[in-house]
């Protein structure tokens, strides 16, 4: 696949690691678990929106926008790494944010509404859950253009056919690195929500020789919505760069079974999956998406899913300041 046309910045020196964590496989008799660092990206605390921010920053520079508005829940990992890739550039940065549980937000809170206000945003909007997101930012918008600003809106979680492009490029990232190391990957497990990282995955992965079937475990939609905004941003993507072979609808594939209660609110799965890995292996997860992803992979394992000699990548989204918001789930 070809990126070079494709306006890009560069936020992270190098390729991401493929971990083997063998501690975790042999706690889980098999299968064979590796891990693709992807809290190792660049800018702050790292995650995997780092990846689409490449493209959707060089996009909003190509067209001469000095200022960024995007949107996220309260304890978005996005809207940190927007914030972060906003100063990096040297523009504004104006959040809008999501309150998906009522009564949470707290403008003292810890974890990544903390690192708001270290990254200094130039402002931030509260919003109730189920707000139009896109009419919230767009309001913001008015406002930056009245003072004379040239604004440029990102969407929930970066997760359009330009930032999907982070994933895309992801897969022949992890292609050559399992080349390179001999291994052979049967599965990737990975977190979706707002579909971007998904999405990129499948592209990159169907446009490979080597194409390795892709199980999202769903963070706040249940099955038949959530694959339906993965093969729309699918298209969308392949349209985007004049890709003929489309993905067939049947490769993407989400499992519902691991959100609990709802996005964002714990559950007991997503505790043990938390303290297992970090216990074993002292990698660090989040409480809202990679943790219930860990979850939804023990459980697999555990009801037999896999084969023991099978090999799955684990996708780590990053996410771990969020953490600290949830510290009485821990202690």
């Amino acid at each position: 696949m070809d990126f070079k046309s494709v306006p890009r910045r560069a936020y992270t020196s190098g390729p991401t690691p493929i971990e083997y964590l063998e501690n975790l496989s042999k706690l889980l008799n098999g299968p064979d678990i590796f891990i693709k660092r992807d809290d190792y990206l660049g800018l702050a605390g790292g995650g995997n929106k780092t990846r689409k921010l490449e493209f959707l920053l060089a996009d909003a520079l190509k067209n001469k926008s000095d200022t960024i508005i995007t949107c996220g829940a309260v304890q978005s990992n996005h809207c940190r790494l927007t914030l972060s890739a906003a100063k990096k550039e040297k523009i504004d940065c104006h959040l809008v944010l999501e309150e998906r549980v009522p009564n949470s937000y707290s403008p003292t809170a810890t974890g990544n509404n903390l690192l708001y206000s270290v990254l200094d945003a130039d402002s931030k909007t509260v919003v109730p859950g189920g707000s139009d997101m896109i009419k919230e930012m767009e309001k913001v918008a008015k406002k930056v253009e009245a003072e004379g600003k040239k604004p440029y809106i990102i969407p929930m979680g970066g997760s359009n056919e330009i930032g999907a492009l982070g994933y895309a490029a992801c897969a022949e990232e992890i292609n050559l690195q399992l080349k390179e190391d001999q291994i052979d990957i049967d599965y990737i497990i990975t977190p979706t929500g707002s579909s971007g990282t998904h999405a990129g995955l499948l592209l990159g992965m169907g446009e490979s020789s080597r194409s390795i079937p892709i199980i999202g475990i769903s963070v706040n939609n249940q099955t038949k919505a959530q694959e339906e905004k993965i093969f729309k941003l699918l298209e969308q993507t392949s349209e985007y760069l004049n890709i003929e072979n489309r993905i067939e609808k049947s490769a993407v594939k989400v499992l519902d079974d691991y959100i609990g209660l709802g996005y964002s609110l714990p559950s007991d799965g997503m505790i043990e999956a938390v303290k297992l890995l970090a216990q074993s292996e002292g990698i660090l997860l989040d409480p809202v998406y990679t943790g219930k992803t860990m979850h939804g992979l023990i459980d697999l394992i555990r009801s037999a899913y896999f084969k023991t000699d099978d090999k799955v990548l684990f996708m780590h989204t990053g996410g771990s300041p969020a953490l600290f918001n949830y510290g009485s789930l821990f202690q």
